[in-house]
């Protein structure tokens, strides 16, 4: 390939294909025609050398080149906005597209306000909300799987802030503190457990439920009660909080959830909680996204938005 014969536009091209995972959906954020774009991805592909997208399903699969390149490509075109057009965001005329990754307990107290937002700051913004299936989401936020992380990440925090102390070590993650809740624990509303305090005996000799991203049957209820010698029996795991609340609602099974999950997820008036019976850090949500994003006003807009709707 001859860089310097290479159109730079097919690039903005590729980003928002890639972004989209769609031809149309692509086209309709560039003001373009769907002929159009796939022209320039031919051409790109020819100066690439590789197909970059297969078909899947109703939109398209990047090749592992594509994958491997998106990453620069986005930083390079972030960075020329901020040069070119510091000031172009208009929430009002914008049409970016945005990947979040979140549990459904944060999605479930943030997405309606923030959408109540967009529809009436910003119509033609689209939000794409993907489950969040790890307690680790710089590999989602470094490869550009995603805009930003939302969720519980206390060693992924842990490891940041020490990266920010360590002379000579960049941070490549910028992050923010949404709120902090408390977990609890959580059964039906008739369960034999509900009607006095729930003693450690009593919670260690009962059976569990368990919610995990990773499908792991060993969480931070786990890790706690391993520091007094205690375990306690996990009969079902799942990765859903609304699933797990379900499930409790009409089995003998305890779980634990986030408190401020219950409060929004309309069926916490028909479940019992009682605090846990050992001691618990408190649940801090915080938002993840790579630096390469610091540089687009779309992306510090959202945070804003976010930090407004989770501080209300």
């Amino acid at each position: 390939m001859n860089f310097r014969t290479l159109d730079l536009n097919l690039l903005r091209v590729f980003d928002e294909v890639m972004a989209e995972g769609n031809l149309t959906r692509a086209a309709n954020t560039l003001a373009m025609t769907q002929p159009a774009v796939s022209n320039a991805l031919k051409r790109l592909r020819d100066s690439l050398g590789d197909p970059l997208f297969v078909r899947s399903g109703y939109g398209v699969e990047p090749t592992p080149l594509a994958r491997s390149i998106w990453p620069s490509v986005r930083d390079a075109l972030s960075q020329l906005r901020a040069v070119i057009a510091p000031s172009e965001f208009d929430p009002a005329n914008s049409r970016a597209t945005f990947v979040l990754a979140m549990a459904d307990a944060t999605a479930a107290l943030l997405t309606p306000p923030l959408l109540s937002r967009i529809e009436r700051d910003a119509p033609g913004i689209t939000l794409r909300v993907l489950p969040l299936t790890t307690r680790d989401p710089r590999e989602l936020l470094e490869t550009s799987q995603i805009d930003m992380a939302l969720g519980h990440f206390p060693a992924v925090m842990a490891a940041l802030v020490l990266a920010a102390m360590q002379e000579g070590e960049p941070e490549n993650f910028g992050h923010e503190r949404l709120y902090s809740s408390h977990y609890v624990c959580v059964m039906r509303r008739d369960h034999p457990l509900s009607k006095n305090r729930l003693s450690l005996d009593d919670y260690c000799a009962a059976r569990h439920l368990l919610v995990s991203f990773s499908g792991r049957p060993y969480g931070f209820v786990d890790e706690a009660l391993a520091e007094f010698g205690r375990s306690r029996r996990v009969v079902l795991t799942v990765n859903q909080f609304f699933t797990a609340g379900q499930v409790v609602m009409r089995s003998d099974l305890l779980t634990v959830l986030p408190r401020h999950f219950l409060a929004a997820s309309g069926f916490g008036t028909r479940l019992a909680q009682r605090p846990l019976p050992m001691s618990m850090p408190e649940v801090h949500v915080d938002m993840v996204w790579h630096r390469r994003q610091d540089a687009r006003p779309e992306h510090v807009w959202l945070r804003d938005q976010l930090l407004q709707v989770a501080r209300r």
